[in-house]
């Protein structure tokens, strides 16, 4: 669905919010009550008249898109098939990748071994899974939710553990924008619901700098990952050695 068809649809929904008829659209914009329907039911309204209509709803034009954004339905979790597809496809896993940080199509495919048709092919599956939308001139939409997130135990997270969290340590930590810390002690369960907490808005943070860079990084953007663990935990060779074996709940 293009743009101006969800802004279009957005709009109706408006009007029935406010239980307002085509009768007074017709009366509003100076012309029918059927071209006012052959409006809406072929989506071709000037932009001048959708002015017009908003004015009705006392909402300006940015309203409008602003609503038509919240009303899109954004992909939350894809299904079991969904990740293992993603899984067998390296280049539709790159593709997804780089379009959910907002790279643009043609540099993926000029920086990969991607020709533009097997490019156009991977957005057509991805809208297909309702990780993009794929409108006109292939541009692209995220339909991917800030709170998405991966199966639990499925083949995304499977593949991570196997493939990139191996690869992620493999580095000395100590170049220019690295670092790894690591602090283990004692703690009560107050204390973990707190750390958990913080640990939770610093990922928001971090989000949230992944959008500044967005609109403002340009091409001095650079790929960087951060992994943050923490559970309740203690050394093997330590808990063989106790005489009572009591777990710690959500140890393993």
């Amino acid at each position: 669905m293009t743009q101006s068809s969800q802004i279009v649809d957005t709009l109706k929904i408006e009007l029935r919010k406010q239980r307002i008829n085509y009768r007074q659209v017709a009366a509003a914009l100076q012309i029918s009550e059927p071209s006012v329907k052959r409006l809406f039911s072929h989506k071709t309204f000037s932009l001048d008249r959708l002015e017009k209509v908003c004015e009705m709803l006392n909402m300006a034009l940015i309203d409008l898109v602003t609503q038509m954004e919240k009303n899109v339905e954004l992909t939350t979790v894809l299904t079991m098939e969904q990740e293992k597809e993603l899984v067998a496809d390296e280049k539709l896993m790159l593709m997804a990748f780089f379009l959910a940080n907002k790279h643009e199509f043609l540099s993926i495919i000029e920086n990969y071994e991607i020709s533009e048709c097997e490019g156009i092919r991977l957005l057509a599956h991805l809208d297909r899974m309702k990780v993009i939308e794929l409108q006109p001139g292939n541009r692209i939409k995220s339909l991917v939710s800030p709170n998405f997130k991966w199966i639990s135990n499925g083949p995304i997270q499977h593949f991570f553990e196997n493939r990139v969290q191996s690869e992620f340590f493999e580095s000395s930590f100590d170049r220019p924008g690295e670092i790894r810390l690591f602090s283990s002690g004692m703690i009560t369960r107050e204390a973990s619901a707190e750390a958990i907490s913080k640990i939770k808005h610093l990922t928001r943070e971090f989000n949230d700098l992944f959008k500044e860079s967005d609109s403002n990084g340009g091409d001095t953007r650079y790929g960087t990952s951060m992994l943050i663990a923490m559970r309740p935990w203690e050394v093997k060779v330590f808990k063989d050695l106790k005489r009572i074996k009591r777990g710690i709940p959500g140890s393993s």
